[in-house]
């Protein structure tokens, strides 16, 4: 499984965010409050929805699934001039990804996400970089289907 590697410029975002941790995963109600309202989310750049992770410094040093992280459900916009009530915004810097596709449910990608974290990374001449982690589900995103498609983004930079 090798990623492409690209460089994004800029992106604004627009969505709900929640803190988490993997002991006590909060992702299916963060979307559940974040779908229904979606449509109020104005200059839209596409249909694209964006999963994203801001994991805290140090975070993946020594894992520990009781550390809290922030997650947030949210969608790329042209600007940041209309910002729904209940709804915040995020920018991500522009800067170096390493970009995997993934195929299957949404509920098996731990065995992708410990192959890129625990071995295509320490392999590669990439380390991570502190910026959020996120998903990008498209068209084809799915959910639990084993036909669900999505682009896993991984911040990194030259070791």
């Amino acid at each position: 499984m090798n990623p492409r590697i690209e460089i994004i410029t800029q992106r604004k975002l627009v969505g709900i965010r929640k803190e988490m941790t993997f002991a006590q995963n909060t992702t299916g109600k963060l979307w559940q409050s974040f779908m229904p309202r979606r449509n109020e989310i104005q200059n839209n750049t596409s249909n694209d929805l964006f999963s994203l992770q801001n994991y805290p410094t140090g975070f993946f040093d020594t894992f520990n699934p009781h550390l809290e992280f922030e997650k947030w459900a949210c969608i790329e916009v042209s600007d940041l001039n209309s910002i729904p009530e209940g709804m915040e915004q995020l920018t991500l810097s522009e800067g170096l990804y390493a970009v995997f596709f993934y195929k299957g449910a949404a509920s098996a990608a731990t065995p992708t996400f410990q192959y890129i974290m625990g071995t295509w990374l320490p392999q590669s001449i990439y380390r991570l970089d502190q910026r959020p982690h996120f998903e990008i589900l498209g068209e084809k995103y799915k959910n639990e289907s084993p036909d669900s498609e999505e682009e896993i983004w991984i911040p990194i930079m030259l070791k």
